[in-house]
């Protein structure tokens, strides 16, 4: 069996464990772990999930749908799921009958003939509501195609006619390319650029650097329609994963640079920042004069520049500007393979410094997640139901951390880590972001999506850390972790519920909405919240709060689908606060919500501040226990500070004593140490004990702060 069919078979087995825990069809769970992978790839933005098919030959089908009306973007996800013990082939007149299924959708949900023999009962009327009723702002479409079959060769993706008389690219997610994306630490497949392939001229370029080997830089002026080529065909794919973030869920169009390419088009090059990009590699060729000409590039991201480039796109497609006197300004850094992950979100990072993207948004390596990364690795979890030994929650604070732990394993060391970190104790980054945002009564910023979430928590996190960075400790890692226990064992009573089976929809916001409900209750009464300690101890949900959420979430669910006459796609109203106001204002007939499963205000305050001592103590002992590591490594520090401008003399004193082998600091000494170590992190430099390379993280550390625009410039 080779690897991508071993794959194969663990991933039918999590499908289908998955569908038996949460109660969902496997199409269903199917849909949710592809769009997941699509999402981070940048192949679409959150899907709802509203399917609808129709039998016959010609028969329309539908399984996911979004709108970004900012870019006039109509994204569609149909899926070709089948059980089957090995991994089976995609023909291409498979295929085609999947295309032609979806164009149907389109040609429906565009027809005010047949829209007009629809009604919220139709099956999949939300899917056909959302695209009717913004059809005006609709200017593209990206179709992803969801199969767990594989194609013979990898398709790029491809623009290919018209749906309704809208342009269409379809995207083709086939298993080799879902289980690369997966298995894929830097977060999606490279994007490869062919420039003679797209009909466009090759870019001349000006080498920008030293030519060390390991960092090459570039100057180009690109060619607005061959930009424009580009970022059509791949869309957000072409954006870093932070930038692509902060972009789909948070940035409107800007109206002056659409202003700009359209009334003075020449000045765009002059008027506009330009983009700042990475690649793993490019193919050049000599001109006749010597230039350089750059006709592939291999792995293009770019880092900065990300709303230009949708501007671009949008003032082609949406204003009909005329893009070809438009050139803007690029700087593109070639960075080796090996390096692409600890490299590019440095320079991401940097260069988007000027804009709102903040720190909190480079998430994995944000202080927050390695705390909690390290919180998770020690602290043992008292035994669940029916076992006789704890285990662990392992936190993922980077996509892929749990896999590769048991990558090349043996089958008793993977046997040995599972036992350790069972996988239905796994929590990463999107999954911390809803139970917070969930048990803090906002369901609505959990309904509106992964994407959507994700960034208003980093926000969140950003403020709160900030604030109190002790606050993240033991014991608020052991309410998340309750919060999940909770939040699971509801999941999976919805799904698996009479109610429920007789009308599958919506079961996420139910369930968002069920234990914000819950807790809102008890702070009508001064409660501090559910007692989540008491579902840390037991591992398992109390019986009286078993009961209390079986009795809200049909009543819960019931309010949801009684939405006022004006709202017409439920799943949309769900993320609006409105709809929590409706919904937190509910008052259950006969169900009586008792104290006991809350905690008292008074007591959580004691444990809150219990709780930051501890952390305190264990931070000045983790940071004592590590100074004899720093020993052969404190004059290289010194360096490090003195050239990011953070040295001072009580923390250079302290380097001074560590070189010579004394690390019986005083505690001046001790915390303007920590405090250089603290703020050479934020920079982002890797310190050398922690495996760091000093020459990239001179690299970092060598900025330009220019007055007070906060502009940093990094020299790679």
């Amino acid at each position: 069996m080779d690897r991508l069919e071993a794959t194969y078979d663990e991933f039918c087995n999590d499908i289908v464990a998955r569908a038996g825990e949460s109660g969902e069809p496997l199409e269903a769970v199917f849909f949710e772990a592809y769009m997941a992978a699509a999402v981070e790839n940048g192949d679409c933005i959150d899907l709802d999930y509203c399917p609808s098919s129709q039998g016959g030959r010609g028969g329309a089908r539908i399984d996911g749908v979004a709108v970004d009306p900012e870019r006039g973007v109509l994204y569609v996800g149909i899926c070709d799921f089948h059980v089957a013990d090995a991994l089976q082939p995609l023909h291409a007149a498979k295929l085609e009958k999947i295309k032609d299924r979806l164009v149907r959708f389109v040609e429906q949900a565009t027809d005010p003939a047949v829209m007009a023999t629809l009604s919220p009962e139709t099956e999949g009327f939300d899917a056909y509501y959302s695209v009717w009723t913004q059809l005006q702002m609709i200017r593209r479409v990206r179709a992803v195609i969801f199969t767990n079959a594989r194609l013979a060769t990898a398709k790029p993706p491809e623009a290919a006619g018209e749906m309704a008389g809208i342009p269409v690219v379809y995207n083709i997610l086939d298993f080799s390319r879902y289980a690369s994306i997966m298995g894929s630490r830097s977060g999606g497949e490279p994007v490869e650029i062919d420039l003679e392939a797209l009909d466009a001229p090759p870019l001349v370029c000006l080498p920008a650097s030293t030519g060390n080997g390991r960092y090459a830089s570039y100057l180009a002026a690109m060619p607005g329609e061959t930009l424009a080529a580009i970022y059509g065909l791949y869309g957000p794919r072409l954006l870093e994963q932070n930038v692509r973030t902060f972009l789909q869920a948070k940035t409107k169009v800007n109206k002056g640079i659409i202003r700009t390419i359209r009334e003075a088009p020449e000045m765009f090059f002059a008027f506009n920042n330009g983009l700042t990009a990475t690649a793993a590699g490019m193919t050049t060729r000599k001109a006749e004069g010597g230039a350089e000409l750059v006709t592939r590039i291999r792995g293009l991201q770019i880092v900065n520049g990300g709303q230009t480039t949708a501007c671009v796109l949008t003032a082609r497609d949406r204003h009909g500007a005329d893009l070809s006197g438009v050139y803007i300004q690029m700087k593109l850094t070639i960075v080796d393979e090996d390096r692409i992950d600890e490299v590019v979100p440095r320079i991401s990072r940097f260069a988007n410094t000027q804009n709102r993207i903040s720190e909190a948004d480079f998430f994995s390596s944000h202080p927050l997640h390695l705390a909690l990364e390290q919180i998770s690795r020690r602290l043992i979890a008292p035994p669940r139901p029916g076992h006789v030994s704890g285990a662990k929650w392992f936190y993922e604070r980077a996509r892929g951390q749990y896999r590769e732990a048991t990558s090349g394993a043996s089958a008793a060391g993977r046997a040995k880590f599972e036992a350790e970190f069972p996988k239905t104790q796994l929590i990463d980054k999107t999954t911390l972001a809803r139970l917070e945002f969930t048990f803090d009564c906002r369901p609505h910023t959990v309904s509106a999506g992964s994407q959507k979430c994700f960034l208003a928590f980093a926000e969140f996190i950003s403020r709160e850390w900030e604030a109190s960075p002790l606050r993240f400790n033991d014991a608020w890692y052991r309410d998340v972790a309750a919060k999940a226990v909770i939040a699971r064992w509801t999941d999976q009573m919805v799904g698996t519920s009479d109610w429920y089976r007789a009308d599958r929809a919506w079961k996420s916001q139910t369930v968002a909405y069920t234990l914000a409900w819950i807790v809102h209750q008890g702070r009508l009464r001064g409660k501090a919240g559910l007692d989540l300690q008491s579902v840390w101890r037991a591992q398992d949900v109390p019986d009286e709060l078993r009961d209390v959420i079986r009795a809200a979430a049909p009543a819960i669910a019931a309010r949801l689908r009684c939405a006022p006459e004006s709202v017409r796609n439920i799943g949309e109203y769900t993320k609006h606060q409105a709809c929590w106001a409706s919904v937190s204002g509910l008052a259950i007939n006969g169900l009586e919500v008792p104290d006991l499963i809350y905690l008292d205000a008074d007591q959580a305050r004691q444990d809150r501040k219990d709780a930051v001592q501890s952390r305190r103590l264990d931070v000045e002992l983790d940071f004592e226990a590590g100074l004899p590591a720093m020993v052969p490594h404190a004059h290289a520090i010194g360096e490090l500070a003195r050239r990011a401008r953070l040295a001072t003399p009580r923390a250079d004193q302290a380097l001074r004593k560590l070189a010579s082998g004394d690390i019986l600091l005083a505690p001046g000494e001790r915390s303007a140490l920590r405090q250089v170590l603290d703020r050479l992190k934020a920079e982002g430099v890797e310190l050398p004990m922690q495996g760091g390379d000093p020459a990239a993280a001179g690299a970092v550390v060598q900025t330009l702060k220019l007055g007070s625009t906060g502009v940093r410039m990094v020299k790679l």
